[in-house]
C-alpha cells in the first residue's frame, strides 16, 4: 500500500510575511546607513571637533605661564623663561610662534575673526570661524606676586 506523504507548504500568505520581515529589515538597515552616513559628513565639515582639541590645547599651553600683553590680534606671554606670540594670520589661522615670529604652529584653520581681551588676568577669546561657528575661550592666569 502506497502512503501519502502530505507536505505542508508554504501558503501565499505566509510567503507575503516572509517579504514584508525581509524588506522591512532592508530598509531599517539602509535608513541607518544613511543617518550614518550623514552624521560623518557633518563631523568631518564641522568646525566643533577643531575647536574641542584647540580648547584642551591651548588651556595646556597656557598652564603655568605668565600673561604679558595683547597688542590687536597678538598675544603675549611668558613660559619657561621664553616669550611665546599667540595670534590670527593673514591666513584666516590662529598660530603659536616664538615672539620673533619664528616658528609657526597652526592651531586653528578657518578663522574669520578672534578677538582678544583681558580684564584683572582673566582672558577671554571670541573665536568666529568662516562657517559662521562662535566660540568664546575663557583663561585665568595666576596673579603674578
Amino acid at each position: 500500500m502506497l502512503q501519502k506523504l502530505v507536505t505542508k507548504g508554504f501558503t501565499l500568505f505566509e510567503a507575503l510575511i516572509a517579504l514584508l520581515v525581509i524588506s522591512g529589515s532592508l530598509l531599517v538597515y539602509q535608513g541607518l546607513t544613511k543617518s550614518t552616513f550623514a552624521n560623518m559628513n557633518y563631523l568631518s565639515q564641522s568646525d566643533q571637533d577643531s575647536w574641542l582639541l584647540f580648547a584642551n590645547q591651548f588651556r595646556a599651553e597656557l598652564e603655568g605661564s605668565q600673561f604679558i600683553e595683547i597688542k590687536g590680534k597678538k598675544m603675549l606671554v611668558k613660559k619657561d623663561e621664553k616669550v611665546v606670540s599667540f595670534r590670527l594670520t593673514e591666513k584666516n589661522d590662529f598660530r603659536k610662534s616664538a615672539a620673533s615670529g619664528k616658528g609657526l604652529n597652526p592651531m586653528l584653520l578657518n578663522l574669520q575673526d578672534i578677538q582678544m581681551t583681558t580684564v584683572n588676568h582673566q582672558l577671554t577669546l571670541h573665536l568666529i570661524w568662516q562657517s559662521g561657528l562662535e566660540r568664546d575661550f575663557i583663561y585665568a592666569f595666576e596673579k603674578p606676586s
